[in-house]
């Protein structure tokens, strides 16, 4: 065995991991490594990734110098560490670990003693044929972690070795079991001596010295099957690891749902993760609405697709785009009609470089074209330079119009869809002062004619949803007025609209929340723009087909600087309308998830400060003289959206004791008198 070079000598057995021809889950991964730093955090010293699953051998992650499971979004990690056992060994201490899965428990072992264990359900990583190992980082497209030192040897087994079989293994030497990939790091060049994984490419200074893979801060090794994959996993922008081959998948309620989920919001149920979660591509289509969001799986990011006929309720359809079919990641965009009636999508090829458009095939949408490239020129022919970024396209005339997003928009414009001329900037040179920045970042854009102006929904990653209301001049947009939606961290974020064929703008917008669930929509808003100029925000007309088991409060009067507890209305999830008589009290409002003493959340109407309060937000709303306060207000488990008299809209999400679901009136500086009618709500999904 070569001299031992850095600090520490450490065995670590961290994996037991199928073998490619048997589809079980049950592995062994085992590497010697001598950090050099205990003081390092999140790197691992070996992982094994198919796609964005991993599992890896992880240092000090969560925890300052300790050992753990590392996994994808620490589906398989253990994040209660405060019985780990910190590393302490000096330079002269050989140290053995061990991580063993076993169905669906994680055994850790040190020195052959127990360390830890915990159940999880554990995955197959080893039977696709193009999956990688890496060494140094976490995980390929991990954002920062970092591991230093020098690994004498490494190795993946094929089953859930014993303690007795961990004990019985030595560094550099061959083993009774077969391995499924080793790695002892003697002669000039890295080699896995089973010949699975023939190529490999190092980076940041890693290097080979004395039988040993040294690595530095932030050196990495990746091991992979084909010389592409190596080279696509270690380049310097946008790595990633390849992707097993694409098994159709349909996103499905569960059969047991948690009691915490939501009910009549739509929010993505697996598999994979809703993230980011933008809606995208809506539209009306031979009698069904269809919607896609983002989400993320094994192959990246996705679009989750749906379709209804009453606007309310929904079914998942099979993902069809996907990066194995698409070539790309699926990022924001748009949907809109071509000429000839025909359903098509403008969007972003994440990790492309590109924006794209594809056409439907099939009346329910479940077939694509190949994706077409969008390629801007100028007037004198040559390629656009701009960045391509979250596109919005749509047909004016006889002319198509499209975006291409991001910090400054830009515009451009085609006849055919195939050819585009590049039109310069998207915003006019002669906007006004709007209180916001002209250069300010528009992304997951959506414009379209709304009254009779033109409007530009969109966010800014910076402040959120927010839009623009004015018209075009010179083939250019020129707003004459902009406003938020959204007035904390990206809570209403993403939006994407669609027309209705009664001629209603009905949008969405992704939820950013800490809730129980990822990729939650917002209630459906209807949106119109009347003489007056001011825009309306609506709920969805069809949400009340949702409603049942309808409760009148009659009319109550609530005495200044006192509460009511409604007697007949109570519940989590519920719509309710209040309506306030004109008061001069200085904040009312509703209380929701009360507990018995009437304490809860208050929605709070504040005419001085001219707002709306919710927890930590408070969007601007104003009432006129004389004027009564109409409150939508829809409580779905944790989840409360309020509509203010049609012209004000906001979410927030408040966790509650489940016991606590009571509703007060409450009012200070002044008695209010009050009409309060609720509905239960039935849930979204079938069977539930």
């Amino acid at each position: 065995m070569k001299p031992i070079i850095s600090s520490i000598m450490i065995v670590f057995a961290a994996f037991s991991l199928c073998a490619a021809e048997s589809a079980g889950t049950d592995k062994t991964l085992v590497v010697w490594v001598a950090p050099a730093n205990l003081n390092h955090r999140g790197g691992s010293a070996l992982t094994i990734q198919s796609g964005n699953q991993f599992d890896g051998i992880v240092f000090g992650e969560l925890q300052p110098g300790k050992w753990m499971a590392g996994s994808d979004f620490h589906k398989r990690t253990e994040k209660a560490q405060d019985k780990y056992v910190a590393e302490t060994a000096d330079n002269k201490t050989m140290v053995q670990m061990a991580i063993v899965y076993k169905g669906d428990e994680i055994l850790i072992y040190r020195n052959g003693e127990s360390y830890a264990s915990y159940q999880a359900k554990n995955i197959d990583l080893l039977s696709p044929e193009n999956n990688i190992a890496v060494f140094g980082l976490r995980h390929v497209g991990a954002a920062g972690g970092h591991i230093s030192g020098a690994i004498e040897d490494a190795r993946i087994y094929s089953k859930a070795l014993t303690v007795d079989e961990i004990k019985s293994l030595q560094p550099n030497k061959k083993s009774k079991i077969e391995p499924y990939a080793w790695w002892d790091f003697e002669g000039d060049k890295v080699e896995d001596r089973t010949g699975r994984f023939a190529h490999s490419r190092m980076k940041n200074g890693a290097k080979l010295a004395d039988g040993k893979l040294v690595l530095g801060e932030n050196s990495v090794l990746v091991a992979a099957v084909t010389e592409d994959d190596a080279k696509i996993a270690t380049r310097a922008r946008r790595a990633r690891a390849p992707a097993a081959p694409y098994v159709e998948e349909t996103p499905a309620m569960p059969k047991d749902v948690p009691a915490n989920w939501l009910t009549y919001h739509l929010a993505h149920p697996g598999p994979g993760v809703g993230m980011p979660g933008d809606p995208n591509t809506a539209c009306f289509y031979k009698g069904r609405y269809y919607l896609h969001y983002i989400y993320k799986n094994k192959h990246v990011y996705a679009f989750a697709q749906l379709s209804s006929k009453p606007l309310v309720t929904w079914k998942w359809h099979p993902t069809v785009l996907v990066g194995p079919n698409t070539g790309h990641g699926m990022f924001s965009g748009t949907g809109f009609f071509t000429k000839d009636g025909r359903p098509a999508m403008i969007y972003h090829g994440q990790g492309s470089g590109n924006n794209y458009l594809a056409f439907a095939l099939d009346d329910n949408l479940d077939e694509w074209t190949k994706p077409v490239a969008v390629k801007p020129r100028t007037k004198s022919g040559q390629a656009a330079k701009i960045r391509m970024w979250d596109p919005d396209c749509w047909l004016n005339g006889d002319t198509y119009y499209a975006i291409s997003g991001g910090t400054p928009p830009h515009l451009m414009k085609s006849s055919n869809l195939e050819e585009w001329e590049y039109l310069g900037l998207l915003l006019h040179e002669d906007m006004p002062n709007l209180g916001v920045n002209k250069n300010e970042d528009v992304s997951c854009a959506n414009m379209f004619k709304i009254g009779d102006k033109w409007m530009l929904l969109c966010i800014s990653h910076r402040m959120g949803c927010r839009y623009y209301l004015g018209n075009f001049k010179d083939e250019k947009y020129l707003p004459e007025s902009h406003a938020m939606m959204n007035w904390k961290y990206r809570d209403f974020f993403a939006p994407e609209s669609l027309l209705t064929p009664d001629g209603r703008r009905v949008m969405w917008a992704w939820c950013r929340v800490e809730g129980a669930q990822s990729a939650i929509q917002s209630l459906p808003r209807e949106l119109s723009l009347p003489a007056d100029g001011v825009l309306r925000i609506k709920p969805l007309r069809e949400l009340k087909k949702l409603r049942y088991d309808e409760k009148n409060e009659g009319d109550i009067t609530v005495k200044g600087n006192s509460s009511h507890m409604l007697k007949r209305i109570c519940g989590d999830t519920v719509e309710l309308s209040v309506t306030i008589k004109p008061t001069s009290a200085k904040e009312y409002g509703v209380s929701v998830f009360c507990d018995k003493d009437g304490k809860g959340f208050p929605i709070t109407i504040k005419p001085e400060s001219k707002v709306l309060a919710m927890g930590k937000i408070k969007p601007p709303f104003e009432l006129k003289k004389g004027e009564d306060l109409n409150l939508r207000i829809f409580l779905d488990k944790s989840m409360v959206e309020v509509f203010v008299n049609d012209r004000q809209g906001a979410v927030y999400m408040h966790q509650h004791d489940k016991e606590n679901v009571g509703i007060s009136l409450f009012s200070k500086g002044g008695d209010i008198t009050a009409k309060v009618k609720g509905w239960k709500m039935k849930s979204i999904y079938a069977g539930q």
